[in-house]
């Protein structure tokens, strides 16, 4: 039963800990104490909650179904006095913990990654995991704090909110355009190489941009990594649809029918309803909100 008198309330602190660090030894090192505290301050708070918070196995300790309560309980606390102490003191709180962030391999590789520095700089204790690849990410397993994704959810907890419209085009490499017929107009494009996805392995229609750039055309060369398809596409092998944000960094790719054919796509970025208040998602989602906004333009391909 619990007994409300004698739960020391920081104890929470050392199950958010044993969370985020994985393992006891590593909430130990976190939080300056030693081994034996951090087993002692949990095994405490068990005690006085009446319930198992923890499996302890050999790999490590596992949140149960009452731990995850608590813990979700416990960053709740600790976003609300996050709060205060920035409303109080306007000063930047200190954060600790990893969020995770999913993202298509186009704008985590070649936007976010090189822009998160600052944001390291500012909460030295925050740990960034980016996964950069194409797929969606299930937020209500975990699988990402916050996911960057091409369509907004219809079902489900999950709270999103438009990033930006961005840009796509058609983009090759002299070493092709070079070697191949000249390109004049959309009528043209049939006779020519291009490169995209693998279309059973798209993990959303909205990447699916061949047919709406001409039905008589399909890729020579398909790929689901959209890092190879620029790769391949800057070696010469063919043309490709690439957004403008990533194209822009690289001056030897030459665009294509400009003019003539631009693709529009969304990035959204979502969160679980159950976190997304939680002060380091928030912190990590308000800094991808203000550096997307602030190079708006190169989204548009300006």
């Amino acid at each position: 039963m619990l007994d409300q008198g004698t739960i020391d309330w920081d104890d929470f602190r050392f199950v958010l800990a044993i969370v985020r660090g994985g393992s006891v030894s590593a909430a130990a090192k976190q939080l300056g104490v030693d081994h034996a505290t951090v087993i002692r301050r949990v095994d405490r708070l068990e005690r006085h909650l009446s319930a198992k918070l923890f499996d302890r196995r050999k790999t490590g300790y596992l949140l149960t179904e009452a731990g995850q309560r608590v813990a979700d309980s416990a960053e709740a606390m600790e976003s609300t006095i996050v709060a205060n102490q920035e409303q109080v003191g306007g000063s930047v709180a200190r954060l600790t913990g990893t969020v995770r962030i999913g993202a298509p391999d186009g704008f985590g590789t070649a936007f976010l990654a090189p822009r998160l520095a600052p944001f390291a700089d500012r909460y030295p204790d925050l740990d960034l995991q980016l996964v950069a690849t194409a797929r969606l990410f299930s937020l209500s397993k975990r699988e990402a704090d916050i996911a960057i994704s091409l369509t907004m959810p219809k079902e489900g907890r999950i709270v999103g909110r438009k990033l930006l419209d961005y840009r796509l085009g058609l983009y090759a490499a002299p070493a092709y355009l070079d070697r191949f017929p000249k390109i004049t107009s959309r009528q043209d494009l049939p006779q020519h190489r291009f490169v995209g996805y693998i279309e059973e392995l798209l993990f959303t229609p909205e990447l699916d941009y061949l047919p709406q750039v001409s039905p008589r055309i399909s890729a020579r060369f398909r790929s689901a990594n959209l890092i190879a398809q620029l790769n391949s596409t800057l070696a010469g092998f063919g043309i490709a649809v690439l957004p403008h944000f990533m194209a822009s960094d690289y001056p030897q790719l030459v665009a294509v029918l400009p003019e003539e054919i631009s693709i529009t796509r969304t990035f959204w970025m979502l969160m679980h309803a159950d976190s997304k208040d939680l002060a380091r998602i928030r912190a990590v989602a308000d800094y991808i909100g203000e550096i997307v906004e602030r190079e708006r333009a190169l989204f548009a391909g300006r």
